[in-house]
This record gives C-alpha cells, sequence and structure tokens, in this order.
C-alpha cells in the first residue's frame, strides 16, 4: 500500500497524537548535572566560555544544589578544582580534598541526590596529564605511564567512595583502569560501588571550555596516546567490551554531538546502560549562537538532547541540565 491510502501526515495533525506517538520521551531523570568545585570562601565565578556555569566554592554550593533537586534533576557529577597540585595527583585522593569534602557535604544536604564522582588525575597533577608521567630511558620523551597511573587512580576512586560517593565514573582512559578500580573497590568494602565508565572517550576539539573550568590543559604533548582518535568507531566496541569484561556498570560515549552513531554501536552491542556526555564545547557553541540570536536555546537544547536520547542513550551528562529541566516543566 502507498499513498494515496497511505498518509503519514495523519499522525501529526494535532499536539495530542503526536505526543501520543512520539518515540522518544526526554525527562529530567535522565540528567546528570556537572557542577566544578572549588577551595577558598564565597566563590561563585562564572566560567567565561560556559556562560551559567561556576566555579562553587563550598559555601556556596548549597544553594546550587538546592536548585537542582528542586527541578527534579536526581544526579550530579563532581569535579574538582584544587589549589595543590604535584606529579602524582596526590591531593585527588587526600581525605580532605575538594572532591572528597565536595561530596560530603552534598550527601549531608541532599542524601537522596545521587553523587558520581569524577576519578581522574589531570585536574591534580601540576603537568595536567590524567596519569603520571615518567621519561623514556631511550628516547628521553616524558610519556604517560599507564600502569603505575592505575594505583593513583585506584587510590582516588576508594578516598571518594569513602568520602559518600554513589557512583565512581573513571575518566582516564587508561588500559586496564575499570578492572583494576573495581577490585580496589571491592577490596576495600565498596562492592555495592557501581562504575560508570568513560569507555568511549575520544581525543575531542570539543573539550577547549571544559579545560578552562578544571585548569586541567596539558602543559606538554596532548592526550592522544590514551584518547581515542575521533575517526575511529570499530575501537569503540573493543574499549567497552574491556570494560564489559572488567566489571563496568555504565558504558559513556564522550562527546556526544559529533559521535551518535558511536552512542548506536554501544546501544546494540551491549545491555548496559549507556550514557553521553553532552560536553563543554557543544555548551558553548549553543550558548554563543543563542547569545547572538542566531538560534532558539530552548529548542535546539531539546533537539539535541532528545537525538541523544534517540540514539541510543539512557542517560544525559550535561550543563543545560538546569535549563532543560525547567523547560520540560513548562518554566520560561
Amino acid at each position: 500500500m502507498a499513498f494515496p491510502v497511505v498518509r503519514h501526515r495523519r499522525l501529526r495533525q494535532s499536539a495530542a497524537l503526536r505526543s501520543m506517538v512520539r518515540e522518544t520521551a526526554l525527562s529530567a531523570n535522565d540528567f546528570i548535572y556537572p557542577i566544578f568545585v572549588t577551595v577558598g570562601t564565597n566563590v561563585k565565578e562564572e566560567i567565561t566560555s560556559m556562560p551559567g556555569v561556576y566555579h562553587f566554592s563550598l559555601d556556596r554550593l548549597e544553594a546550587e544544589i538546592r536548585e537542582v533537586t528542586a527541578l527534579g534533576i536526581p544526579s550530579v557529577m563532581l569535579f574538582g578544582v584544587p589549589d595543590d597540585k604535584d606529579s602524582e595527583g596526590t591531593s585527588a585522593f587526600a581525605p580532605d580534598g575538594i572532591v572528597q569534602e565536595a561530596i560530603r557535604a552534598v550527601k549531608g544536604w541532599a542524601p537522596e541526590l545521587l553523587v558520581v564522582a569524577d576519578t581522574c588525575l589531570c585536574q591534580f597533577t601540576d603537568h595536567g596529564h590524567c596519569g603520571l608521567i615518567h621519561v623514556h630511558e631511550r628516547t628521553g620523551n616524558a610519556e604517560v605511564d599507564n600502569d603505575a597511573s592505575l594505583t593513583q587512580l585506584v587510590r582516588t576512586a576508594v578516598s571518594q567512595a569513602e568520602a559518600g560517593a554513589d557512583m565512581i565514573a573513571p575518566s582516564n582512559m587508561m588500559d586496564g583502569f575499570v578492572g583494576a578500580i573495581r577490585e580496589g573497590l571491592d577490596e576495600a568494602g565498596f562492592t555495592h560501588i557501581p562504575i560508570l565508565s568513560y569507555s568511549v572517550k575520544y581525543a575531542s576539539a570539543f573539550y577547549g571550555p571544559f579545560r578552562e573550568a578544571a585548569h586541567s590543559t596539558p602543559q606538554f604533548g596532548d592526550r592522544k596516546t590514551y584518547q581515542m582518535d575521533p575517526a575511529n568507531a570499530r575501537e569503540a566496541l573493543r574499549e567497552a567490551e574491556s570494560d564489559v569484561i572488567e566489571g563496568a556498570d555504565m558504558l559513556m560515549v564522550k562527546p556526544a554531538l559529533a559521535y551518535m552513531d558511536v552512542i548506536r554501536l554501544l546501544k546494540e552491542h551491549f545491555d548496559l546502560p549507556v550514557a553521553a556526555y553532552n560536553v563543554s564545547g557543544e555548551y558553548a557553541m549553543v550558548k554563543a549562537a543563542a547569545a547572538n540570536g542566531w538560534i532558539d536555546e530552548r529548542a535546539v537544547v531539546l533537539e539535541t538532547l532528545t537525538g541523544m536520547k534517540r540514539a541510543g542513550a539512557d542517560i544525559l551528562i550535561t550543563y543545560h541540565a538546569k535549563d532543560a529541566a525547567r523547560w520540560l516543566k513548562g518554566d520560561e
């Protein structure tokens, strides 16, 4: 059967009918909201390249957490900006580290809020890389030492769990990081803490604003030896499969917008929940275009997030979470 018997427009005639047959539903329950916490007092400093996103000191953080919970957003992801960095990233796992202190504070204010801890070293090392550096004996080149880095990452994950994190989200892209962290958490008695693995994290040009926000720009070289080549999709399946075998509970694709095909690949090949990180550069582009009056920010954000979910994402990590939650409730 074909036209004129078949008329696809019949199911588009009214808002009620379109809603009834809509295949993908976007909800505030889908969101994880990233927050940047820093040392000091009375700090609420807007990040220049990310309008509407701020650095918060702990004494200014409570109001933000209250707003997040009031909007029905079920989860936050915490990133720390310390004042003390060294080559080993030791402040990443200090009991009184900025992330650990923030976790305890947030769980005190909002026990029901799911607190996800980003587990990486880049914000805490003075060189800005996601692992420890060693100098190759033969070449004299400074390189990221994969296996030595795992020890520090495990210590960081365990310290975050001890502080009260509900979920560990390791973003470092070292080989074997999920298995090492799973073993470390289990040995420390945290068998119940899930791992949301940054399984497929590309060496992307979309991270620029985040590096300003997290003060994590590499001081030399780049991250292309451990983050993935943007041209590769089959490699994403290998990365994700390794994490599944090592005990990941959820898989992530980062960035999201340019990698919808990869989100779909993971959804089709694995039976774990899939998260998509709507990253800082994607956010900044929308904000810049909206500020210039070139786009309808609300319409573009909701369409983009719906597209990520349609591609297969079960969870959306997005800086738009607060605005999107308001819009979904019908607020302006």
